[in-house]
């Protein structure tokens, strides 16, 4: 089942009305992160679409990526819980929940006005260069999947 369009203001209010149902204290259901380190963590691929985050996979993890995990990342299929994560995706510090969930906000408005034509032009910093269904898939997947860990 294809996922909601990224693109779409209609998506945009949904993920808002997911992300506004969070508090400081949400429990997580699964995993190490509190609630802080969530929005953080789902904040990486956003910072590294507009260059914020330009921390880059060795070439070896690039080509394990690239070949045997592309797929996985931005098919239809849902991550599972306690999926290992990258390096570059690890949040351990604290984090201020209001802060990351402002952030997080403002990069969803970002890229759905960037577009998909737009954000075709660049490559992904792991994955190379991406179609429109596989950054709406790997985008809209990632952060669906981190709400579902906190109940929303």
């Amino acid at each position: 089942m294809p996922y909601p369009s990224i693109f779409s203001p209609e998506t945009s209010q949904q993920l808002f009305d997911r992300i506004d149902a969070l508090h400081p204290h949400s429990p997580a259901l699964w995993g190490k992160m509190n609630v802080a380190q969530m929005l953080a963590h789902v904040c990486v691929p956003y910072e590294q679409i507009k260059g914020e985050n330009t921390q880059q996979p060795p070439w070896f993890m690039k080509l394990i990526l690239k070949i045997f995990l592309k797929k996985i990342l931005t098919n239809e299929v849902p991550y599972q819980k306690n999926s290992p994560t990258a390096p570059a995706f690890l949040k351990v510090d604290v984090h201020d929940f209001e802060w990351e969930k402002s952030r997080l906000k403002n990069y969803i408005i970002a890229i759905e006005k960037m577009g998909a034509e737009q954000l075709c032009l660049q490559a992904s910093l792991s994955l190379g260069m991406l179609n429109e269904t596989e950054w709406n898939n790997m985008l809209y997947k990632h952060l669906d999947h981190h709400l579902k860990q906190f109940g929303v």
